[in-house]
């Protein structure tokens, strides 16, 4: 939703002031989804603003929900109107859709994961986004589109859920939790697309998510993963001190980074570490070092040495943390590395000095985990 569109219609319209706060609580804290359901709006401001836009700059097109309830992914249909987007337009066959997930690693506890592209450029041959390619930025309005949509899912779910327990026969709910614990508690920009190559539009949409006004984020609630540009993880030190920053890494050896991440041919992992060794001048925070474990590929003894030598080379080794992801099958070509060599890599990092955890990954089902997430099949 666009705050400023919806300024200038109320001004346009002669509308006092005070309808803004309205028609902003309704839309995100009450979950409201469509300008219609406002109640403390009259009728007539109420038609006329459904007339002239609409609460998301997207299309739901569909949902898909994890049997475990840990996980859902929804596909969306982006609307015309962005200059780079064939959305719209009469016989075009190339309409753009994005993905977004909804996690729930623990009892009530909601993590939203939001795309910045549509595609992603950086071409990763273990990433089933990179196979897409680039084919346009997203607005701010759109990446936090996908934020406000989920909180009205879960909205609806938590008024579903309160008719179910009054009448079990009702329910047709979705997430079965108890009132009062549908909240998002964080967001990460890990979906698809490199959010520091759209990095004006990345920025605008960060502010209005820890706008106190609108979604009202705390700073240290918010991760942004990057595969490794340099000028984007100073930039996101310097404007974002207090958020999380998250490196897709994978690789410690620069012949197989640039092997399997075209990144590594313009950003080399000695550029990679001089932007660290600054980002850490600049915002003394942990980072999280993404590693995915990909059998026989970079799981080995010798890929774990050649890491734990590269983190000691950037310093600062106890505000830097590994999260090893055992590969989610995006493609054929790959295959996730056993339990038993993740459990041995991560000793090997701790046993020197280098906190490490394995992450669970959730949605592969619905394949909505890290790496997943791409649009071929919007069709079917």
């Amino acid at each position: 939703m666009d705050r400023e569109e919806i300024e200038k219609f109320l001004k346009d319209n002669a509308q006092p002031k005070f309808r803004l706060d309205q028609i902003l609580k309704a839309v995100y804290q009450d979950g409201v989804s469509d300008f219609s359901e406002i109640s403390t709006l009259s009728k007539d401001l109420r038609e006329k603003l459904s007339a002239k836009m609409k609460v998301l700059s997207f299309e739901v097109e569909k949902v898909l929900e994890a049997e475990d309830k840990q996980s859902a992914k929804a596909l969306f249909k982006l609307t015309a109107g962005h200059p780079d987007s064939p959305a719209g337009e009469e016989g075009s066959n190339n309409t753009d859709y994005i993905e977004s997930v909804l996690i729930s690693p623990k009892p009530n506890t909601f993590s939203v994961c939001v795309s910045s592209q549509v595609g992603c450029p950086m071409r990763c041959e273990f990433c089933a986004t990179g196979k897409m390619g680039l084919k346009r930025n997203l607005t701010a309005e759109e990446i936090t589109d996908q934020v406000l949509f989920w909180q009205q899912y879960l909205q609806k779910s938590k008024i579903q859920n309160t008719k179910s327990k009054k009448n079990p026969n009702s329910k047709i709910g979705n997430w079965d939790l108890e009132i009062g614990n549908y909240n998002i508690s964080n967001v990460v920009y890990m979906g698809m697309g490199e959010p520091f190559l759209n990095w004006e539009e990345v920025k605008k949409s960060l502010e209005i998510l820890t706008d106190k006004n609108i979604f009202g984020f705390g700073s240290r609630g918010i991760s942004v993963s990057t595969c490794g540009i340099p000028s984007g993880i100073e930039n996101f030190g310097k404007d974002f001190p207090q958020m999380n920053l998250a490196i897709s890494l994978h690789f410690a050896s620069e012949e197989k980074r640039k092997k399997y991440m075209p990144v590594a041919k313009s950003y080399d992992l000695e550029k990679l570490k001089q932007s660290l060794q600054k980002y850490f001048q600049l915002s003394n925070r942990k980072v999280f070092i993404e590693y995915v474990m990909l059998d026989g590929i970079n799981d080995s003894q010798e890929d774990a040495e050649k890491l734990l030598k590269y983190l000691q080379s950037i310093g600062k080794k106890q505000l830097l943390h590994v999260n090893l992801i055992r590969y989610n099958d995006a493609s054929g070509d790959f295959a996730p590395s056993s339990k038993n060599k993740t459990e041995n890599f991560k000793k090997y990092l701790q046993d020197n000095g280098i906190s490490a955890t394995i992450r669970k990954s959730l949605g592969q089902e619905i394949q909505g985990a890290c790496g997943q997430l791409a649009t071929f099949d919007v069709k079917k």
